[in-house]
Protein backbone atom coordinates (compact mmCIF):
# COMPACT_ATOMS: atom_id res chain seq x y z
CA UNK A 1 0.00 0.00 0.00
CA UNK A 2 1.49 3.33 -0.98
CA UNK A 3 2.15 5.93 1.73
CA UNK A 4 -0.54 8.30 0.53
CA UNK A 5 -3.30 5.69 0.12
CA UNK A 6 -5.10 6.32 3.41
CA UNK A 7 -4.87 10.13 3.22
CA UNK A 8 -6.09 10.00 -0.39
CA UNK A 9 -9.13 7.91 0.57
CA UNK A 10 -10.10 10.39 3.29
CA UNK A 11 -9.50 13.33 0.93
CA UNK A 12 -11.75 11.76 -1.71
CA UNK A 13 -14.58 11.28 0.80
CA UNK A 14 -14.24 14.81 2.20
CA UNK A 15 -14.41 16.16 -1.34
CA UNK A 16 -17.64 14.38 -2.29
CA UNK A 17 -16.07 11.43 -4.07
CA UNK A 18 -17.11 8.61 -1.74
CA UNK A 19 -17.89 6.21 -4.61
CA UNK A 20 -14.40 6.68 -6.05
CA UNK A 21 -12.95 6.13 -2.57
CA UNK A 22 -14.94 2.89 -2.21
CA UNK A 23 -13.71 1.70 -5.62
CA UNK A 24 -10.10 2.30 -4.58
CA UNK A 25 -10.64 0.65 -1.20
CA UNK A 26 -12.19 -2.41 -2.84
CA UNK A 27 -9.33 -2.69 -5.33
CA UNK A 28 -6.73 -2.30 -2.58
CA UNK A 29 -8.36 -4.92 -0.32
CA UNK A 30 -9.21 -7.18 -3.28
CA UNK A 31 -12.93 -7.27 -2.69
CA UNK A 32 -16.06 -6.11 -4.52
CA UNK A 33 -17.08 -2.47 -4.45
CA UNK A 34 -20.10 -1.97 -2.20
CA UNK A 35 -23.09 -0.02 -3.44
CA UNK A 36 -23.69 3.35 -1.81
CA UNK A 37 -27.11 4.84 -1.24
CA UNK A 38 -28.66 7.72 0.62
CA UNK A 39 -31.42 6.73 3.04
CA UNK A 40 -31.33 4.10 5.76
CA UNK A 41 -33.23 0.83 5.32
CA UNK A 42 -36.63 0.56 6.96
CA UNK A 43 -36.43 -0.32 10.62
CA UNK A 44 -33.06 1.36 11.15
CA UNK A 45 -32.85 3.93 13.89
CA UNK A 46 -32.68 7.49 12.69
CA UNK A 47 -29.86 7.97 15.22
CA UNK A 48 -27.50 5.93 13.01
CA UNK A 49 -25.52 7.81 10.39
CA UNK A 50 -24.93 4.72 8.29
CA UNK A 51 -25.33 0.97 8.07
CA UNK A 52 -24.10 -1.90 5.95
CA UNK A 53 -26.43 -4.54 4.50
CA UNK A 54 -24.48 -7.68 3.54
CA UNK A 55 -27.39 -9.20 1.61
CA UNK A 56 -27.02 -6.65 -1.18
CA UNK A 57 -23.54 -5.34 -0.29
CA UNK A 58 -24.84 -1.80 0.27
CA UNK A 59 -23.63 0.99 2.48
CA UNK A 60 -26.60 3.20 3.35
CA UNK A 61 -26.16 6.65 4.84
CA UNK A 62 -28.67 8.80 6.67
CA UNK A 63 -28.49 11.75 4.27
CA UNK A 64 -26.30 13.25 1.56
CA UNK A 65 -24.19 15.17 4.10
CA UNK A 66 -22.93 11.85 5.47
CA UNK A 67 -21.47 10.99 2.05
CA UNK A 68 -18.67 13.41 3.00
CA UNK A 69 -18.07 11.87 6.43
CA UNK A 70 -14.92 9.70 6.23
CA UNK A 71 -15.54 8.07 9.60
CA UNK A 72 -18.97 6.72 8.60
CA UNK A 73 -17.96 5.63 5.08
CA UNK A 74 -14.79 3.88 6.29
CA UNK A 75 -16.56 2.32 9.29
CA UNK A 76 -19.21 0.81 7.03
CA UNK A 77 -16.62 -0.27 4.45
CA UNK A 78 -14.93 -2.26 7.22
CA UNK A 79 -18.19 -4.19 7.71
CA UNK A 80 -18.28 -4.84 3.94
CA UNK A 81 -14.69 -6.05 4.04
CA UNK A 82 -15.36 -8.41 6.95
CA UNK A 83 -18.53 -9.88 5.47
CA UNK A 84 -16.83 -10.43 2.11
CA UNK A 85 -14.54 -12.84 3.96
CA UNK A 86 -17.25 -14.43 6.12
CA UNK A 87 -20.95 -13.66 5.52
CA UNK A 88 -21.76 -14.16 9.23
CA UNK A 89 -18.91 -12.07 10.58
CA UNK A 90 -19.68 -8.39 10.47
CA UNK A 91 -16.67 -7.36 12.54
CA UNK A 92 -16.98 -5.60 15.83
CA UNK A 93 -17.99 -1.98 16.07
CA UNK A 94 -14.74 -1.33 17.93
CA UNK A 95 -12.65 -2.75 15.06
CA UNK A 96 -14.68 -0.81 12.48
CA UNK A 97 -14.03 2.35 14.49
CA UNK A 98 -10.29 1.59 14.66
CA UNK A 99 -10.19 1.00 10.89
CA UNK A 100 -11.82 4.39 10.19
CA UNK A 101 -9.73 6.26 12.76
CA UNK A 102 -6.51 4.81 11.32
CA UNK A 103 -7.33 6.35 7.92
CA UNK A 104 -8.31 9.69 9.45
CA UNK A 105 -5.10 9.86 11.53
CA UNK A 106 -3.03 9.14 8.39
CA UNK A 107 -4.86 11.98 6.62
CA UNK A 108 -4.23 14.38 9.51
CA UNK A 109 -0.55 13.38 9.67
CA UNK A 110 -0.17 13.98 5.93
CA UNK A 111 -1.50 17.52 6.18
CA UNK A 112 -2.58 18.92 2.83
CA UNK A 113 -0.26 16.73 0.77
CA UNK A 114 -2.88 13.95 0.45
CA UNK A 115 -4.01 15.08 -2.99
Amino acid sequence: MQDNFKPLIVWLILNGKAEKALERLAKNYKTSTPRLKVGLPKGRRATAFGCYTPKDATISVLNSDVLRNPFVILHEFYHHLRTSVDKKHKGTEKNADKFAIDFIKAYEAAGTSAK
